[in-house]
Protein backbone atom coordinates (compact mmCIF):
# COMPACT_ATOMS: atom_id res chain seq x y z
CA UNK A 1 0.00 0.00 0.00
CA UNK A 2 1.00 3.59 -0.64
CA UNK A 3 2.38 6.29 1.72
CA UNK A 4 -0.17 9.04 1.84
CA UNK A 5 2.36 12.08 2.10
CA UNK A 6 0.47 15.16 4.41
CA UNK A 7 1.62 18.67 3.38
CA UNK A 8 2.07 20.99 6.11
CA UNK A 9 2.00 24.87 5.01
CA UNK A 10 3.98 27.18 6.87
CA UNK A 11 3.62 30.12 4.48
CA UNK A 12 1.63 31.89 7.23
CA UNK A 13 4.44 32.03 9.71
CA UNK A 14 7.96 31.15 8.04
CA UNK A 15 6.72 32.86 4.71
CA UNK A 16 6.00 36.13 7.00
CA UNK A 17 9.46 35.85 7.76
CA UNK A 18 10.74 37.16 4.48
CA UNK A 19 12.08 40.63 5.12
CA UNK A 20 9.59 43.28 4.19
CA UNK A 21 6.83 40.83 3.91
CA UNK A 22 3.59 41.38 6.57
CA UNK A 23 0.35 39.81 6.73
CA UNK A 24 -2.68 41.46 7.99
CA UNK A 25 -5.40 38.99 8.87
CA UNK A 26 -7.70 39.37 6.00
CA UNK A 27 -4.69 38.44 4.30
CA UNK A 28 -4.22 35.30 6.06
CA UNK A 29 -7.85 34.44 6.28
CA UNK A 30 -7.70 34.80 2.29
CA UNK A 31 -4.26 32.53 1.59
CA UNK A 32 -5.67 30.30 4.39
CA UNK A 33 -9.32 29.91 2.19
CA UNK A 34 -7.22 29.23 -0.79
CA UNK A 35 -4.69 26.56 1.22
CA UNK A 36 -7.90 24.72 2.21
CA UNK A 37 -9.51 25.05 -1.13
CA UNK A 38 -5.91 23.20 -2.40
CA UNK A 39 -6.52 20.54 0.11
CA UNK A 40 -3.77 21.61 2.47
CA UNK A 41 -3.89 19.17 5.13
CA UNK A 42 -1.74 21.25 8.03
CA UNK A 43 -2.23 25.15 8.15
CA UNK A 44 0.30 26.54 10.33
CA UNK A 45 -1.20 29.82 10.99
CA UNK A 46 1.47 31.86 12.84
CA UNK A 47 3.56 32.49 16.07
CA UNK A 48 0.59 33.61 18.94
CA UNK A 49 3.37 34.82 21.27
CA UNK A 50 4.87 36.56 19.12
CA UNK A 51 3.06 39.75 19.10
CA UNK A 52 -1.02 40.60 19.66
CA UNK A 53 -1.67 40.65 15.83
CA UNK A 54 -0.31 37.34 14.92
CA UNK A 55 -2.30 36.16 17.95
CA UNK A 56 -5.53 37.40 16.25
CA UNK A 57 -4.19 36.26 13.06
CA UNK A 58 -3.99 32.82 14.25
CA UNK A 59 -7.40 32.69 16.54
CA UNK A 60 -9.37 33.82 12.97
CA UNK A 61 -7.88 31.16 10.71
CA UNK A 62 -8.72 28.94 13.70
CA UNK A 63 -12.57 30.41 13.95
CA UNK A 64 -12.89 30.03 10.13
CA UNK A 65 -12.03 26.28 10.58
CA UNK A 66 -14.86 26.04 13.58
CA UNK A 67 -15.88 23.11 11.21
CA UNK A 68 -13.67 21.95 9.20
CA UNK A 69 -12.63 18.38 10.15
CA UNK A 70 -10.00 18.19 6.78
CA UNK A 71 -7.29 20.74 7.42
CA UNK A 72 -5.19 21.19 10.48
CA UNK A 73 -4.64 24.45 12.42
CA UNK A 74 -1.06 24.68 13.79
CA UNK A 75 0.30 27.25 15.90
CA UNK A 76 4.46 27.66 16.49
CA UNK A 77 5.38 28.21 20.03
CA UNK A 78 8.77 28.17 21.69
CA UNK A 79 9.53 25.82 24.78
CA UNK A 80 8.15 28.31 27.48
CA UNK A 81 4.71 27.75 29.23
CA UNK A 82 3.72 31.38 28.46
CA UNK A 83 4.15 30.73 24.52
CA UNK A 84 2.32 27.46 24.95
CA UNK A 85 -0.52 28.53 26.59
CA UNK A 86 -0.82 31.36 23.92
CA UNK A 87 -0.57 29.15 21.18
CA UNK A 88 -3.31 26.76 22.95
CA UNK A 89 -5.56 29.66 23.68
CA UNK A 90 -5.20 30.71 19.62
CA UNK A 91 -6.08 27.75 18.17
CA UNK A 92 -8.92 26.37 20.19
CA UNK A 93 -11.66 27.37 17.54
CA UNK A 94 -10.57 25.56 15.05
CA UNK A 95 -11.99 21.72 14.44
CA UNK A 96 -8.45 20.16 14.65
CA UNK A 97 -5.64 21.58 16.22
CA UNK A 98 -1.99 21.00 16.99
CA UNK A 99 0.71 23.20 18.47
CA UNK A 100 4.22 23.00 17.23
CA UNK A 101 6.82 23.43 19.89
CA UNK A 102 10.61 23.79 18.92
CA UNK A 103 14.08 24.29 20.73
CA UNK A 104 17.23 24.32 18.87
CA UNK A 105 19.46 21.48 19.66
CA UNK A 106 22.76 22.04 18.04
CA UNK A 107 25.87 23.03 19.82
CA UNK A 108 26.11 26.05 18.25
CA UNK A 109 22.95 27.53 19.08
CA UNK A 110 23.24 25.95 22.17
CA UNK A 111 26.33 27.53 23.28
CA UNK A 112 25.78 31.26 21.46
CA UNK A 113 21.66 31.57 21.80
CA UNK A 114 20.23 29.22 24.16
CA UNK A 115 23.36 29.20 26.70
CA UNK A 116 22.04 25.84 27.99
CA UNK A 117 23.48 22.55 28.36
CA UNK A 118 22.64 19.50 26.44
CA UNK A 119 20.93 17.79 30.07
CA UNK A 120 19.37 21.54 30.62
CA UNK A 121 17.54 20.98 26.64
CA UNK A 122 16.21 17.68 26.97
CA UNK A 123 14.83 19.05 30.37
CA UNK A 124 12.81 21.19 29.23
CA UNK A 125 11.92 18.96 25.98
CA UNK A 126 10.38 16.76 28.35
CA UNK A 127 8.81 19.40 30.81
CA UNK A 128 7.17 21.50 28.14
CA UNK A 129 5.60 18.68 25.63
CA UNK A 130 4.31 17.01 29.18
CA UNK A 131 2.67 20.42 30.35
CA UNK A 132 1.10 21.11 26.31
CA UNK A 133 -0.19 17.48 26.75
CA UNK A 134 -1.45 17.76 30.08
CA UNK A 135 -3.94 20.74 28.55
CA UNK A 136 -5.81 18.32 26.35
CA UNK A 137 -6.58 20.83 23.81
CA UNK A 138 -4.49 20.03 21.04
CA UNK A 139 -5.29 16.84 18.75
CA UNK A 140 -1.69 16.56 18.14
CA UNK A 141 1.92 17.99 19.56
CA UNK A 142 4.67 18.47 16.91
CA UNK A 143 7.95 18.60 18.51
CA UNK A 144 10.58 20.55 15.99
CA UNK A 145 14.54 20.30 16.67
CA UNK A 146 15.82 23.71 15.50
CA UNK A 147 19.33 23.21 13.51
CA UNK A 148 18.90 19.75 13.60
CA UNK A 149 20.99 18.97 10.56
CA UNK A 150 24.34 20.52 12.36
CA UNK A 151 23.22 18.21 15.55
CA UNK A 152 25.12 15.74 17.12
CA UNK A 153 23.35 12.86 15.43
CA UNK A 154 23.01 10.87 19.28
CA UNK A 155 22.24 14.02 21.19
CA UNK A 156 19.61 14.56 18.20
CA UNK A 157 18.17 10.51 19.04
CA UNK A 158 17.96 11.91 22.48
CA UNK A 159 15.93 15.09 21.97
CA UNK A 160 13.43 13.05 19.70
CA UNK A 161 13.25 10.00 22.14
CA UNK A 162 12.72 13.07 25.02
CA UNK A 163 10.03 14.44 23.11
CA UNK A 164 8.20 11.41 21.78
CA UNK A 165 8.41 10.11 25.62
CA UNK A 166 6.53 13.33 26.71
CA UNK A 167 3.89 12.76 24.59
CA UNK A 168 4.79 14.07 21.01
CA UNK A 169 3.36 12.44 17.98
CA UNK A 170 4.82 14.28 15.50
CA UNK A 171 8.83 14.85 15.36
CA UNK A 172 9.73 17.47 12.19
CA UNK A 173 13.76 17.14 11.46
CA UNK A 174 14.08 20.98 10.25
CA UNK A 175 17.74 21.61 7.60
CA UNK A 176 16.89 25.22 9.52
CA UNK A 177 20.10 27.01 7.52
CA UNK A 178 19.83 24.67 4.08
CA UNK A 179 22.73 23.13 5.21
CA UNK A 180 22.01 19.19 4.54
CA UNK A 181 22.63 17.43 1.34
CA UNK A 182 20.28 15.01 0.19
CA UNK A 183 22.48 11.90 1.06
CA UNK A 184 23.12 13.12 4.55
CA UNK A 185 19.76 14.05 5.15
CA UNK A 186 18.43 10.50 4.21
CA UNK A 187 20.96 9.24 7.23
CA UNK A 188 19.74 11.11 9.49
CA UNK A 189 16.31 10.16 9.00
CA UNK A 190 16.77 6.90 8.76
CA UNK A 191 19.21 6.88 12.21
CA UNK A 192 16.31 8.52 13.95
CA UNK A 193 13.56 5.50 12.81
CA UNK A 194 16.36 3.46 14.16
CA UNK A 195 17.28 4.83 17.52
CA UNK A 196 14.01 6.15 18.46
CA UNK A 197 11.18 3.62 18.36
CA UNK A 198 7.09 4.27 18.94
CA UNK A 199 3.93 6.04 17.18
CA UNK A 200 5.23 9.48 15.83
CA UNK A 201 5.05 11.16 12.23
CA UNK A 202 8.31 11.93 11.03
CA UNK A 203 8.34 15.26 9.12
CA UNK A 204 10.91 17.71 7.48
CA UNK A 205 11.27 21.51 6.74
CA UNK A 206 13.82 22.38 4.66
CA UNK A 207 15.63 25.83 3.94
CA UNK A 208 17.27 26.92 0.17
CA UNK A 209 20.33 28.35 1.16
CA UNK A 210 21.72 26.03 -0.68
CA UNK A 211 19.71 25.58 -3.73
CA UNK A 212 18.82 21.89 -2.27
CA UNK A 213 15.12 22.87 -0.58
CA UNK A 214 12.91 20.68 -2.40
CA UNK A 215 16.03 18.05 -3.22
CA UNK A 216 16.54 17.27 0.40
CA UNK A 217 12.44 17.31 0.97
CA UNK A 218 11.82 14.60 -1.45
CA UNK A 219 14.79 12.44 -0.28
CA UNK A 220 12.82 13.01 3.18
CA UNK A 221 10.07 11.56 1.31
CA UNK A 222 12.13 8.80 0.18
CA UNK A 223 13.50 8.08 3.40
CA UNK A 224 10.43 7.42 5.40
CA UNK A 225 9.42 10.88 6.37
CA UNK A 226 5.56 11.45 5.86
CA UNK A 227 5.02 15.26 6.27
CA UNK A 228 6.69 17.75 4.23
CA UNK A 229 6.66 21.65 5.47
CA UNK A 230 6.95 24.05 3.08
CA UNK A 231 5.68 27.42 1.50
CA UNK A 232 4.20 29.02 -1.44
CA UNK A 233 6.41 30.11 -3.86
CA UNK A 234 9.25 29.16 -1.83
CA UNK A 235 8.66 32.63 0.89
CA UNK A 236 10.90 32.69 3.38
CA UNK A 237 13.50 34.29 5.64
CA UNK A 238 17.06 34.57 3.37
CA UNK A 239 16.73 32.27 0.25
CA UNK A 240 13.57 30.74 1.33
CA UNK A 241 11.60 27.50 2.19
CA UNK A 242 11.51 24.59 0.19
CA UNK A 243 8.61 25.33 -2.13
CA UNK A 244 5.22 23.64 -2.09
CA UNK A 245 4.33 23.67 -5.48
CA UNK A 246 7.53 21.90 -6.69
CA UNK A 247 7.47 19.68 -4.37
CA UNK A 248 4.07 18.36 -5.06
CA UNK A 249 4.30 18.31 -8.63
CA UNK A 250 7.50 16.63 -8.20
CA UNK A 251 5.53 13.67 -6.11
CA UNK A 252 3.12 13.98 -8.75
CA UNK A 253 5.17 13.73 -12.01
CA UNK A 254 7.73 11.51 -10.40
CA UNK A 255 5.00 8.92 -8.98
CA UNK A 256 6.38 6.01 -11.05
CA UNK A 257 9.79 6.83 -9.15
CA UNK A 258 9.04 7.88 -5.73
CA UNK A 259 6.09 5.38 -5.33
CA UNK A 260 3.84 7.80 -2.83
CA UNK A 261 0.38 10.00 -3.04
CA UNK A 262 -1.28 13.17 -1.82
CA UNK A 263 -4.56 14.84 -1.46
CA UNK A 264 -3.20 18.02 -3.01
CA UNK A 265 -5.92 19.47 -6.08
CA UNK A 266 -2.72 20.52 -8.27
CA UNK A 267 -5.27 22.71 -10.20
CA UNK A 268 -5.69 25.32 -7.31
CA UNK A 269 -1.41 25.89 -7.80
CA UNK A 270 -1.48 28.78 -10.18
CA UNK A 271 -4.32 30.81 -8.79
CA UNK A 272 -2.61 30.03 -5.12
CA UNK A 273 0.64 31.27 -6.16
CA UNK A 274 -0.46 34.30 -7.98
CA UNK A 275 -2.46 34.68 -4.87
CA UNK A 276 0.26 34.93 -2.57
CA UNK A 277 2.49 37.12 -5.18
CA UNK A 278 0.30 39.31 -4.59
CA UNK A 279 -0.34 39.51 -1.25
CA UNK A 280 3.32 39.46 -0.10
CA UNK A 281 4.78 42.04 -2.94
CA UNK A 282 7.14 39.06 -3.71
CA UNK A 283 7.31 37.90 -7.19
CA UNK A 284 7.71 35.02 -9.23
CA UNK A 285 10.90 34.87 -10.84
CA UNK A 286 9.90 34.21 -15.03
CA UNK A 287 12.16 30.83 -14.24
CA UNK A 288 11.32 29.49 -11.22
CA UNK A 289 9.88 26.07 -11.80
CA UNK A 290 6.17 25.26 -11.46
CA UNK A 291 4.55 28.75 -11.47
CA UNK A 292 7.00 31.21 -13.37
CA UNK A 293 6.06 32.84 -16.24
CA UNK A 294 8.34 30.65 -18.59
CA UNK A 295 7.49 27.72 -17.13
CA UNK A 296 6.11 26.37 -20.12
CA UNK A 297 7.51 28.87 -22.74
CA UNK A 298 9.33 27.93 -25.83
CA UNK A 299 11.87 30.34 -27.08
CA UNK A 300 14.29 27.74 -29.55
CA UNK A 301 13.11 27.03 -32.32
CA UNK A 302 14.34 23.36 -32.11
CA UNK A 303 12.00 23.36 -29.29
CA UNK A 304 9.22 25.37 -30.37
CA UNK A 305 8.83 22.87 -33.69
CA UNK A 306 8.97 19.69 -31.19
CA UNK A 307 6.02 21.02 -28.85
CA UNK A 308 4.19 22.05 -32.40
CA UNK A 309 4.32 18.13 -32.63
CA UNK A 310 3.62 17.23 -29.18
CA UNK A 311 3.70 19.09 -26.09
CA UNK A 312 5.82 16.01 -24.42
CA UNK A 313 8.58 16.51 -26.64
CA UNK A 314 9.98 19.26 -24.31
CA UNK A 315 7.00 19.36 -21.51
CA UNK A 316 6.76 17.21 -18.42
CA UNK A 317 3.82 18.50 -17.09
CA UNK A 318 0.41 19.48 -18.43
CA UNK A 319 -0.05 23.31 -18.17
CA UNK A 320 -3.86 22.50 -17.07
CA UNK A 321 -2.53 20.39 -14.35
CA UNK A 322 -1.94 23.32 -12.12
CA UNK A 323 -4.65 25.24 -13.54
CA UNK A 324 -2.99 26.89 -15.83
CA UNK A 325 -5.49 27.73 -18.52
CA UNK A 326 -4.76 30.97 -20.61
CA UNK A 327 -8.21 30.20 -22.40
CA UNK A 328 -9.50 31.21 -19.00
CA UNK A 329 -8.29 34.64 -18.35
CA UNK A 330 -11.52 36.60 -18.08
CA UNK A 331 -11.28 40.08 -19.83
CA UNK A 332 -12.90 43.23 -18.60
CA UNK A 333 -13.29 46.65 -19.91
CA UNK A 334 -14.48 50.18 -19.24
CA UNK A 335 -17.85 48.71 -19.67
CA UNK A 336 -17.75 45.69 -17.36
CA UNK A 337 -19.59 46.27 -13.92
CA UNK A 338 -19.31 45.51 -10.45
CA UNK A 339 -21.21 42.37 -10.14
CA UNK A 340 -18.84 40.72 -13.27
CA UNK A 341 -15.72 42.59 -10.97
CA UNK A 342 -16.24 41.22 -7.67
CA UNK A 343 -17.03 38.38 -9.12
CA UNK A 344 -13.93 37.81 -10.64
CA UNK A 345 -11.91 38.84 -7.23
CA UNK A 346 -13.71 36.31 -5.63
CA UNK A 347 -12.86 33.31 -7.87
CA UNK A 348 -8.87 34.66 -7.51
CA UNK A 349 -9.39 34.02 -4.01
CA UNK A 350 -10.08 37.79 -2.42
CA UNK A 351 -12.40 38.07 0.38
CA UNK A 352 -12.94 41.86 -0.06
CA UNK A 353 -16.05 43.35 2.34
CA UNK A 354 -18.98 45.39 0.16
CA UNK A 355 -16.81 48.72 0.63
CA UNK A 356 -13.57 47.15 -0.31
CA UNK A 357 -15.00 46.30 -4.03
CA UNK A 358 -16.58 49.12 -4.36
CA UNK A 359 -12.75 51.08 -3.36
CA UNK A 360 -11.43 48.44 -5.82
CA UNK A 361 -14.03 48.80 -8.39
CA UNK A 362 -13.53 52.59 -8.59
CA UNK A 363 -10.29 52.10 -9.13
CA UNK A 364 -10.52 49.45 -11.88
CA UNK A 365 -12.56 52.07 -13.63
CA UNK A 366 -10.08 54.96 -13.49
CA UNK A 367 -7.64 52.43 -15.12
CA UNK A 368 -10.00 50.98 -17.44
CA UNK A 369 -11.30 54.32 -18.80
CA UNK A 370 -7.00 54.74 -20.27
CA UNK A 371 -6.76 50.90 -20.83
CA UNK A 372 -8.55 48.94 -23.65
CA UNK A 373 -8.39 45.55 -21.91
CA UNK A 374 -8.41 44.71 -18.61
CA UNK A 375 -6.43 41.52 -17.74
CA UNK A 376 -6.22 38.85 -14.57
CA UNK A 377 -3.06 40.61 -14.09
CA UNK A 378 -4.44 44.29 -13.39
CA UNK A 379 -7.24 43.18 -11.53
CA UNK A 380 -4.90 41.42 -8.85
CA UNK A 381 -2.83 44.64 -9.17
CA UNK A 382 -5.29 46.89 -8.22
CA UNK A 383 -6.59 44.52 -5.61
CA UNK A 384 -3.33 44.30 -4.30
CA UNK A 385 -2.68 47.76 -3.95
CA UNK A 386 -6.23 48.33 -2.09
CA UNK A 387 -5.52 45.57 0.72
CA UNK A 388 -2.42 47.78 1.15
CA UNK A 389 -4.12 51.06 1.14
CA UNK A 390 -5.55 49.61 4.77
CA UNK A 391 -2.67 50.46 6.66
CA UNK A 392 -2.57 53.85 5.65
CA UNK A 393 -2.54 57.32 7.13
CA UNK A 394 -0.97 59.15 4.19
CA UNK A 395 -3.18 59.25 1.21
CA UNK A 396 -2.17 61.17 -2.24
CA UNK A 397 -4.43 63.84 -3.40
CA UNK A 398 -2.36 65.13 -6.06
CA UNK A 399 1.01 66.34 -7.54
CA UNK A 400 2.96 68.16 -9.91
CA UNK A 401 5.81 67.91 -11.57
CA UNK A 402 8.87 70.33 -13.29
CA UNK A 403 11.21 68.36 -14.45
CA UNK A 404 13.60 68.59 -17.87
CA UNK A 405 17.26 67.86 -19.06
CA UNK A 406 18.20 71.68 -17.92
CA UNK A 407 16.17 72.23 -15.02
CA UNK A 408 16.43 70.96 -11.69
CA UNK A 409 13.19 68.82 -11.17
CA UNK A 410 10.84 69.61 -8.70
CA UNK A 411 7.81 67.92 -7.01
CA UNK A 412 4.83 69.32 -5.29
CA UNK A 413 2.74 66.80 -3.38
CA UNK A 414 -0.31 67.18 -1.46
CA UNK A 415 -1.24 64.28 0.76
CA UNK A 416 -4.60 63.39 2.79
CA UNK A 417 -3.34 62.47 6.50
CA UNK A 418 -6.03 60.52 8.45
CA UNK A 419 -5.63 60.19 11.94
CA UNK A 420 -7.72 57.79 14.60
CA UNK A 421 -10.31 60.40 16.10
CA UNK A 422 -9.38 63.44 13.84
CA UNK A 423 -11.03 65.08 10.47
CA UNK A 424 -8.86 64.33 7.20
CA UNK A 425 -6.84 67.36 6.48
CA UNK A 426 -3.95 67.64 3.75
CA UNK A 427 -0.65 68.99 3.69
CA UNK A 428 1.36 69.92 0.68
CA UNK A 429 5.17 70.27 0.70
CA UNK A 430 7.75 70.92 -2.37
CA UNK A 431 11.15 69.24 -2.58
CA UNK A 432 14.08 69.20 -5.80
CA UNK A 433 15.32 65.71 -6.78
CA UNK A 434 17.43 64.36 -9.16
CA UNK A 435 14.66 63.70 -11.05
CA UNK A 436 10.79 63.61 -10.95
CA UNK A 437 10.67 60.48 -8.32
CA UNK A 438 13.13 61.54 -6.31
CA UNK A 439 11.67 64.81 -5.89
CA UNK A 440 8.30 63.71 -5.25
CA UNK A 441 9.41 60.98 -2.87
CA UNK A 442 11.57 63.71 -0.97
CA UNK A 443 8.16 65.95 -0.51
CA UNK A 444 6.75 62.35 0.95
CA UNK A 445 9.37 61.80 3.49
CA UNK A 446 9.35 65.72 4.25
CA UNK A 447 5.12 65.12 4.81
CA UNK A 448 5.91 61.82 7.03
CA UNK A 449 8.56 62.80 8.74
CA UNK A 450 10.21 59.79 7.13
CA UNK A 451 13.80 60.97 7.78
CA UNK A 452 14.70 57.99 9.25
CA UNK A 453 14.04 55.90 6.70
CA UNK A 454 16.68 54.67 3.76
CA UNK A 455 15.10 53.75 0.11
CA UNK A 456 17.23 50.58 -0.26
CA UNK A 457 15.00 49.38 -3.61
CA UNK A 458 12.97 50.75 -6.08
CA UNK A 459 12.09 49.64 -9.30
CA UNK A 460 9.01 49.04 -11.50
CA UNK A 461 7.41 46.80 -14.39
CA UNK A 462 4.95 46.68 -16.91
CA UNK A 463 1.98 44.38 -15.00
CA UNK A 464 0.91 43.64 -18.64
CA UNK A 465 1.82 44.59 -22.34
CA UNK A 466 1.58 47.69 -24.87
CA UNK A 467 1.72 51.42 -24.41
CA UNK A 468 -1.25 51.69 -22.10
CA UNK A 469 0.07 49.07 -19.74
CA UNK A 470 -0.32 49.31 -16.21
CA UNK A 471 2.96 50.05 -14.19
CA UNK A 472 3.26 48.53 -10.69
CA UNK A 473 6.23 50.07 -8.63
CA UNK A 474 7.71 48.46 -5.89
CA UNK A 475 9.88 49.96 -3.33
CA UNK A 476 11.62 48.72 0.28
CA UNK A 477 12.52 51.22 2.74
CA UNK A 478 14.59 50.40 5.49
CA UNK A 479 14.36 51.74 8.99
CA UNK A 480 17.83 53.73 10.15
CA UNK A 481 16.88 53.08 13.85
CA UNK A 482 16.29 49.48 13.83
CA UNK A 483 17.11 47.81 10.10
CA UNK A 484 13.75 46.93 9.60
CA UNK A 485 12.45 46.96 6.12
CA UNK A 486 9.20 47.80 4.23
CA UNK A 487 8.13 47.29 1.45
CA UNK A 488 5.51 49.39 -1.02
CA UNK A 489 3.20 48.62 -4.21
CA UNK A 490 1.33 51.14 -6.34
CA UNK A 491 0.05 51.03 -9.44
CA UNK A 492 -1.37 53.43 -12.31
CA UNK A 493 -0.89 53.89 -16.06
CA UNK A 494 0.94 56.91 -14.59
CA UNK A 495 4.88 55.73 -13.73
CA UNK A 496 5.26 58.87 -11.69
CA UNK A 497 2.16 57.87 -9.59
CA UNK A 498 2.83 54.42 -9.34
CA UNK A 499 5.91 55.24 -8.29
CA UNK A 500 4.26 57.66 -5.55
CA UNK A 501 1.59 55.30 -4.39
CA UNK A 502 4.54 52.32 -3.67
CA UNK A 503 6.80 54.92 -1.82
CA UNK A 504 3.93 56.10 0.44
CA UNK A 505 2.70 52.49 1.23
CA UNK A 506 5.76 51.67 2.55
CA UNK A 507 6.09 54.86 4.56
CA UNK A 508 2.70 54.08 5.76
CA UNK A 509 3.97 50.59 7.20
CA UNK A 510 7.04 52.49 8.54
CA UNK A 511 4.25 54.93 10.23
CA UNK A 512 2.60 52.34 11.58
CA UNK A 513 5.37 50.03 12.68
CA UNK A 514 6.92 53.33 14.64
CA UNK A 515 4.17 54.73 15.78
CA UNK A 516 4.22 57.73 14.89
Amino acid sequence: MERSIKFCDVTLRDGEQTPGVHFAVPQKLDIAKRLRRMGTDIIEAGFPASSPGDFEAVSAVAQDMADDDRCTVSALARMTTADIDAALRAIEPAKRKRLHVFIATSDIHLVNKLHMTREQVLARIYECVTYAKSKHIADEIEFSAEDATRTDLGFLCQAVECAVNAGASVINIPDTVGYTTPDEFTDILHAIRTAVRGKYELSVHCHNDLGLASANSIAAVQAGATQIECTINGLGERAGNAPFEEIVMALTVRHDVIGVFHRINTREITETSRLVASISGIPVSPNKAVVGANAFSHASGIHQHGVMNSRATYEIMDPAAIGLNNADTLVLGKLSGRHAFAERVRTMGYSLTSEGIDAAFTRFKEIADKKSVITDEDVRAIVGEYLDSLEGRYYLSSFQIQSGNHIKAMALVTLKVTVDGEEPYEITEAAPGEGPIDAAFNAVERIAGAEDTELISYGITAVTEGTDALGEARVKLKSLADGSVYTGRGVSTDVIKASIKAYLNAVNKWTNANKK
